[in-house]
């Protein structure tokens, strides 16, 4: 097997959406707006999409950056994997 990385799918610069699952806390959004602001700086928060689970526990965020390299993406979800309020990002 190769140590290298297989080529990405994607082409670069590409707008791609990013949705982040967690408790419905207060901070949670601005918390991730911030985190992902850290990795995009052209990231808009106004965009951000948020709709609340049917029952109101969790808050699912969706927001689309203008993604650069695949070593973007692979650092802003390493971090957003990370952070203690998130059970989850696709």
């Amino acid at each position: 097997m190769s140590d290298t990385a297989a080529p990405s799918p994607l082409t670069f610069p590409t707008e791609f959406p990013i949705k982040i699952m967690g408790r419905r806390e207060a901070g949670f959004a601005q918390a991730m707006a911030d985190l992902v602001r850290r990795h995009a700086p052209d990231f808009d928060p106004a965009t951000m999409a948020m709709r609340p689970s049917r029952t109101g526990k969790y808050l699912s965020l969706t927001v689309t950056i203008r993604a650069v390299s695949r070593e973007q993406l692979d650092a802003l979800y390493r971090e957003i994997s990370a952070h203690p309020l998130v059970a989850m990002a696709l």
